[in-house]
């Protein structure tokens, strides 16, 4: 964490950095790179565990780089962590509330010692920027923290309650939250660190215990957070991590009744079916899921298309349009449509692509070749629904075509009756519509099934009006560091409504670590 007067790294400061975070990050990059090709095991019980099977993880920027081989875990062999889980989660469970939140901080400040170390391994792996890596690793050790000073400020939720009026007799009513049991926790490639950190941190807290899979783009990131909570000292089985399929070891997660909660992040479609398939269990068990979103931005004719501009390349293009916050709708009102456009596609034009380890480069790869293909495809299909502003080639030349590299692409003219108006894409494109006034935007706005993050530009009472009605749970006016992107603890709660999300409680927020814990009453009579 951050004295007074230093800098302090979230998505919102990352732009203007110290340039010592620049001179650290090369030093951690060049000894990453010298250390690349390594087997990494499972982290089960306390100890290191192999599967039978491997695979592969390579970089996105370069496909000749291999990172490391990963454990192909069949869900026989996912059963020991669960078994690990299971039998340790009584003692955690019990442990006075004080003594999780030391174990958790100190897993945070180990984060904070191996930020830059950490940082180039998320830059190679998903092929993030060198801030938006940094901000990833960040935001986890922020989460800890977070997580630990909401159970501080709570007393642990322990509360007295009302003396029952009963002659003769003393009563004493407690109510406490108390820990479900194991927790599962699946993550998405895009945040590896952050979001798998993020829940995993928060259940450990309240008092479960924790098995977690990362997605299999990403399996490293995740592997060097298990080894902070191995090296921050908790006991044997409290924290697991086993890789593999999400398909064969993902469900077996799912599937397996000593899950007693569960939060994943990741598509709709692989959210649904594991909230379809969890409630199959003997019982009804806690399960958040964060599932992506359409979200949108809407620019009023009284904007500042300055700030708008900044605002809307950022949240579209950060991360090559690969989070679940990107501003992949942009609405605009006709009396301006035409001035920010031209200054929108400017921007666009200028943005460095490139291996995202170096220092002025903003986008780098897409994650794989799936979405690679995909990039292609939707361009092609755009190309001829719409008019292409500016962008919709892959980059194939020199190093370039050793990765998944992709132009950021503004699309306009498409009918708004077109899919994917209405559906996530997960890439550096995005649709820019004219509109005749705000009510037609907001109307087309929340005219989808998602409801995660929007943006707005405006004067100070159209904000208000955004605000009012709006249908999403991350919302922001006049923010030029990201129109619909950047969320951090403890400053903007990160959860959606409708289809974005199953809890209506944002991550990092004050009534996030609840969701953990359910409630008990303990009434005494003296």
């Amino acid at each position: 964490m951050s004295k007074p007067g230093e800098f302090r790294l979230t998505y919102a400061t990352m732009y203007d950095p110290p340039e010592d975070l620049h001179t650290r990050f090369e030093a951690a990059i060049a000894k990453v790179k010298g250390n690349l090709g390594q087997e990494h095991p499972m982290f089960i019980n306390g100890k290191d565990v192999r599967a039978a099977a491997k695979f592969e993880d390579r970089s996105p920027i370069n496909t000749d780089w291999l990172l490391g081989t990963f454990q192909e875990a069949t869900a026989a062999e996912v059963a020991p962590a669960m078994e690990a889980a299971y039998a340790a989660s009584k003692d955690w469970g019990r442990r006075p509330w004080q003594e999780r939140v030391a174990l958790v901080r100190k897993a945070a400040d180990l984060i904070t010692e191996r930020i830059f170390d950490l940082a180039a391994v998320v830059s190679i792996e998903v092929g993030k920027n060198r801030m938006e890596a940094l901000g990833d690793v960040s935001e986890a050790a922020d989460f800890f923290y977070f997580a630990c000073d909401q159970m501080e400020a709570n007393n642990g939720y322990i509360k007295p309650m009302g003396v029952d009026p009963l002659k003769g007799y003393k009563a004493t009513n407690t109510n406490r939250l108390r820990p479900y049991g194991v927790w599962v926790v699946i993550s998405p490639f895009n945040f590896p660190f952050a979001l798998t950190a993020g829940p995993a941190g928060t259940a450990l807290v309240a008092g479960n215990t924790v098995v977690m899979k990362p997605a299999e783009d990403t399996p490293w990131a995740s592997r060097l957070l298990a080894e902070v909570f191995r090296d921050a000292g908790f006991p044997d089985g409290v924290v697991n991590y086993v890789t593999g399929d999400g398909a064969v070891a993902g469900q077996a997660l799912v599937d397996d009744p000593r899950t007693a909660g569960l939060t994943f992040t990741g598509s709709y479609d692989v959210g649904m079916h594991i909230y379809r398939t969890f409630a199959n269990g003997r019982y009804p068990r806690p399960i958040l899921l964060e599932m992506g979103g359409k979200n949108p931005v809407i620019i009023s004719r009284n904007a500042d298309l300055e700030r708008a501009t900044q605002g809307l390349y950022r949240s579209a293009f950060g991360l090559q349009g690969q989070k679940c916050s990107a501003g992949s709708r942009i609405y605009i009102e006709e009396p301006v449509y035409d001035a920010l456009l031209e200054k929108l596609v400017s921007v666009t034009k200028t943005l460095k692509i490139g291996d995202p380890t170096l220092k002025d480069t903003f986008m780098g790869p897409v994650i794989n070749q799936g979405a690679y293909n995909n990039y292609k495809g939707w361009a092609e299909d755009l190309s001829q629904n719409g008019a292409i502003a500016t962008g919709g080639r892959v980059l194939t030349e020199g190093e370039l075509g050793k990765g998944y590299f992709c132009e950021p692409t503004i699309v306009t003219d498409v009918p708004t009756s077109h899919k994917l108006w209405k559906q996530e894409m997960f890439l550096p494109i995005t649709l820019v519509h004219k509109i005749k006034s705000l009510d037609e935007g907001m109307a087309l706005a929340n005219d989808v099934d998602f409801g995660l993050t929007a943006g707005f530009y405006g004067s100070a009472d159209e904000s208000k009006w955004f605000f009012e009605n709006i249908e999403a749970g991350v919302t922001y006016a006049n923010r030029p560091q990201g129109a619909s992107t950047g969320a951090w603890p403890g400053f903007q709660p990160f959860g959606g409504w409708k289809g974005s999300g199953s809890s209506g409680k944002g991550a990092g927020g004050h009534y996030y670590l609840p969701l953990y814990m359910h409630e008990q009453t303990n009434t005494v009579i003296e």
